[in-house]
Order: structure tokens, then sequence, then C-alpha cells
């Protein structure tokens, strides 16, 4: 949805594209704490339904969607109330349409976020228990209302007002809204795995929203933390310059695309270790954990060889900015490279989030973001001078040094010892 966003966006001028760029940004920032629930829901839920346990499944789904509920609300506040301060940080000479474009995206969205959020909850955990026809049917007609309305909305076609961003984000809104309304008729079917019971709905039990947050916190401090990161170095373009963020905004997006796919076998893996460590079935899980692997390295292969290849018309799908154009081409070989050791990262931080090995990957990411992306790229980008070359270069090691050592800590896990009895 995002993406058919700013390919239209980028059609109205670079500066709107950066400030819906960096809007998402601060929306993912938000996502990240959702996944207390969505991940912790999802562990639990997983583990239930493989030892045959749907009732104890039900009732974690129906408490991990009070607390989505609640956290709706919150974020709706803080997104109206909070957006034209965050916008602060874009650095632009004299104007300040790169600001004006994210406040008005993200008060927009804001009021449709009580739906639009716990949305994402819901359909987040229908596919993280294997319901992934579902939840792809949801998100294929979200995206598709997304792609009828956001160019009528934005630009004003068949006699419809001209609302440009705000055109897009009241697209947005309108689909989840819709999507909404598909996934409550879903989760009160009885035709997933899961069923949302109102009973479980309205009486919340502390000592079950304790378990959600003892298994996703770890999940959510990581994705949180990670998410920051990303905010600040993305601060730190924008400190460089509109046409670099404008740049840097492209390959964001770009990585959002491909970033489903690595959420898609990560979660994959997830959900099968998760339900064969629940059946007991560890040496199918450990198969199935290297059989992602694999499968993951193939496609990312292909898709740096084609990036490479096609880099000018990857970029003018978004912009044709002269400029922008120029400097993407240049940097997309590092941008590239870093797809490779990040692709492989995701499969096997989703095998060891079905093990529960989660404190692990929150240190790790804590670690990594705070060294590499706060510090490094801070150095990178204003000290050596070495701008989107050093911001991307170092997210190429960053995910390098990572994916070396969760690999050694998967290996040597001791899982594997009890999987071998």
């Amino acid at each position: 949805m995002f993406t058919i966003e700013a390919i239209f966006i980028g059609k109205l001028s670079g500066a709107a594209f950066a400030g819906h760029s960096m809007a998402i940004q601060v929306i993912m920032v938000f996502f990240a704490v959702l996944l207390t629930f969505v991940v912790g829901a999802s562990l639990i839920i997983n583990r239930h339904l493989g030892a045959g346990e749907k009732h104890e499944a039900n009732h974690i789904f129906g408490q991990a969607m009070i607390l989505g509920i609640i956290m709706a609300l919150a974020f709706a506040l803080i997104w109206h109330s909070g957006a034209i301060y965050l916008f602060r940080l874009i650095k632009e000479n004299g104007e300040s349409a790169a600001q004006a474009a994210g406040v008005t995206y993200l008060q927009t969205i804001s009021y449709f976020a009580p739906l639009l959020i716990t949305n994402f909850v819901a359909v987040g955990i229908i596919r993280a228990v294997g319901d992934t026809k579902y939840s792809m049917t949801v998100n294929v007609f979200i995206n598709s209302l997304n792609l009828v309305l956001s160019p009528l909305l934005i630009f004003g076609l068949f006699g419809l007002p001209r609302l440009e961003v705000k055109g897009a984000a009241l697209a947005a809104g309108i689909a989840h809204s819709c999507g909404f309304l598909i996934s409550f008729y879903l989760v009160r079917s009885r035709k997933l795995q899961i069923y949302l019971s109102f009973r479980e709905l309205t009486t919340p039990r502390w000592s079950s929203f304790k378990q959600l947050f003892n298994y996703g916190l770890p999940t959510t401090v990581e994705q949180l933390t990670w998410a920051l990161g990303q905010l600040v170095v993305t601060s730190y373009v924008a400190g460089i310059g509109v046409t670099t963020l404008t740049v840097h905004a492209v390959f964001l997006r770009i990585q959002a695309v491909l970033s489903m796919v690595y959420m898609g076998f990560a979660l994959t893996a997830m959900t099968t270790m998760g339900k064969n460590l629940g059946a007991d079935e560890n040496v199918l899980a450990e198969k199935m954990a290297h059989i992602t692997h694999r499968v993951m390295a193939v496609f990312v292969f292909v898709i740096v060889v084609i990036m490479m290849l096609f880099s000018k018309i990857l970029i003018v799908v978004f912009t044709t900015d002269p400029a922008t154009v120029a400097l993407g081409r240049k940097v997309i070989f590092v941008f590239a490279a870093a797809q490779i050791p990040k692709a492989m990262s995701n499969v096997l931080a989703g095998n060891m989030r079905g093990i529960g090995d989660l404190k692990w990957l929150m240190w790790m990411t804590m670690i990594f973001v705070v060294t590499f992306e706060i510090s490094f790229n801070y150095f990178a980008a204003f000290v050596l001078g070495w701008g989107l070359y050093g911001v991307w270069g170092i997210q190429t090691a960053d995910e390098g040094v990572r994916l070396v050592l969760n690999y050694w800590r998967f290996k040597g896990g001791s899982w594997r010892v009890r999987s071998k009895k």
C-alpha cells in the first residue's frame, strides 16, 4: 500500500515524496510496538494449536485484541497531536513542503487509526498462525481498493477534488477500514484456526496479559529499536538534503516490497518451527529451517542481479527527477548488496522466534542499532562525508555481522540437542 502511494506521490514533487516517506517511517515505529501482541500471541497460539488446545488459543487471541484496541486509540491521538513536531527534523532551504506533506499525511490517517491498527493486529495473528490464504485475501482487497482510490483522490480524477498527499492518506484509511470489516467477519466465521469470542474480548485477564508481554516484549523492543534506528538514520539523511532524502526514500520503498517476501518466509519459518516443537517434532523443525534458508538464498540472489541490471527503471518508477535518478543509480549497488544478508537474517530470525530465543534477538538488535545504525552512520555520513554510500554501506555491514552471530547461536541452540534424542 505504501509503495503504491509512494509511486503516485513521487509524481507530485520530490518534497512530497520525501515527507510521505518519513511519515511512513514514523508509522512503522508505532507498528513495532504492536508486535508485542502480534508476535507474543502468535507464539503462544501456535504452541497451543500444535498441542491441540484450541480453546486456549482462542482465549489468547481475544486477550491480544483487547490490548490492540486500546493501543489503536492511543496511537490515533499521538499521530494527530504530535505530527507537527516530528517533521521539524527535515532540513529544507527556506521551504517547508516536505514537512507539510508529512504532517498532512500523518494527521489525516490518524482519523482511521483505530480501525487500521486493530486490523493490523488481527491480520498479523491470522497470518502468523498459518491461515495465510485468508490474510492474503484481506490484504489483496485492501491494496486493490487503495490502488483504485489513490489516483482518484491524489490527482482529482473524474471530477473529484485534487487532494494530493491528503488524498493518499484518505485512500489508505478507507481501504483499511473496509479491510477491517472483512477481518472481523473472518475471525467470527469459524473458518480460521482461531475464533474471536465476544466473551474473551470483553473479559480481560491479567495473567494472560502478563503472558503476552513476557513472550512479545522482547520482539517489540527488538523491532521498536530497529524502527527507531531507521527513523534516526532517516533524520541523518534529511539533514543532508531533500534530494538525498528522496533517493533514500526510494530505496526504502523498494526494500519495503522486498521485505514483504522476507517476512513471508520468516513467518513461515516461525510458524512451522513453533508448531513442530509444540508437537515434539524437533527433527522436522530443523529440516524445515534449512529448507527456508536455502529457498531465501536463491530468491535474494536473483533479486540482487535484477536490481543491478535494471537500476534506472526501478528508480524512475518512483520519480523522474534527474538529480534523484542520477544519485540513485550510483548508490543502488550498495543498496542491493545490503539485501543479501538482510534477507537471510530475516528468515533466520523467524526460526529463532519459533524456538523462543527472543531475548537474544532483542539484545542483538539493540546493540547493533546503537553501534552501527546510530553511531557508525553518523560518523560515515557527516564526519567522513560518505553520505548515502555510508548509510547503506553501514547497513550492509550491520546485517552481515548480525547474520553470522545469529547463525552461530541457532546452530548451537539447546533445542537441537533435544532433536537428537
